[in-house]
């Protein structure tokens, strides 16, 4: 699909690619617009990029409006465009809350203790007008959505229901898996939002970066297979010895391109904290990316 380009993928929902391809979103961030005729529901402004806000705006057929923005997590990829689409609009911004508002308490601690981001872009000034809460129903002229707390990629990330199709944001991908960098990505939470997604029926499932995914349930399942199948190497590979996230991603991401590792690291740094939580491995504290982890 061609960057600006609008494509209608069923009644009521037409996607917008947004021009940011790069190897951790793809071929870029998907805009979607949600309902026909009067007011739509705009998931996900993209990028600070005025072509993109013209595709957006161009997107609009004659007598519809933006009359909400949902915002699923606060990364610039997909919440950077949301100043001028809120004043080009007047739509109020809707998501879960600010970047680092629902981090856990072991998240928390670990900041204060010392541990650091990897620098994925977050937006630190963005503040929704209205607050969501998990399970509410967003309802006006687009229909009926359902909003879906699933902290992990991010401890604030929503996904969304919308007739049997799921609006995964960055938590699920067909073409990647999904960065999890502590403190603002969680590991145990991922995990649990998965099983979430996994115990519903969906018939489709739109991600922010790359094409529709069916059928869902496989791909969810195969996602959760593969955290449990890096698990269980970072404890193999721990057994052998004290390793950092670091060394631990070099041993084990043996196909991943050098530009990729810092990444990588990141996802390992979130298994190991998640390990450290579940009492399987334990580090001197603070916590911090260049610790040395073991078996317990």
């Amino acid at each position: 699909m061609k960057a600006g380009a609008v494509e209608t993928l069923e009644p009521g929902i037409r996607r917008i690619l947004a021009p940011n391809p790069s190897p951790m979103t793809g071929p870029g961030t998907n805009s979607y617009l949600i309902g026909a005729g009067g007011g739509l529901l705009l998931v996900d402004p993209g990028p600070e990029d005025a072509s993109h806000r013209d595709a957006l705006l161009a997107a609009l057929m004659p007598g519809e409006h933006i009359a909400a923005i949902v915002v699923t997590h606060a990364h610039l990829d997909h919440s950077g465009g949301v100043a001028e689409m809120r004043r080009l609009t007047g739509a109020p911004v809707l998501a879960f809350g600010a970047a680092g508002e629902a981090r856990s308490p072991l998240m928390q601690h670990l900041v204060q203790a010392g541990l650091t981001g990897g620098g994925e872009g977050i937006d630190t000034g963005f503040r929704p007008d209205r607050r969501l809460r998990d399970g509410e129903f967003l309802n006006g002229p687009w229909g009926e959505v359902e909003i879906l707390h699933c902290p992990g990629h991010m401890a604030e990330h929503l996904c969304l229901g919308f007739g049997g199709v799921l609006f995964s944001g960055d938590h699920a991908m067909g073409w990647s898996t999904s960065l999890v960098s502590p403190p603002d990505g969680d590991m145990g939470a991922f995990m649990a939002s998965l099983k979430r997604l996994m115990a519903r029926e969906w018939r489709l499932m739109l991600p922010a970066h790359g094409q529709a995914v069916r059928p869902v349930l496989a791909r969810l399942e195969e996602l959760y297979r593969h955290r449990q199948m890096r698990e269980a190497q970072i404890c193999a590979a721990l057994a052998e010895g004290p390793a950092t996230a670091a060394e631990l991603a070099r041993r084990l991401y043996t196909d991943t391109p050098e530009a990729l590792l810092p990444a990588a690291t990141r996802n390992i740094l979130a298994h190991l904290i998640d390990l450290l939580e579940r009492n399987q491995i334990h580090t001197p504290l603070p916590v911090t990316a260049g610790s040395p982890f073991q078996r317990s």
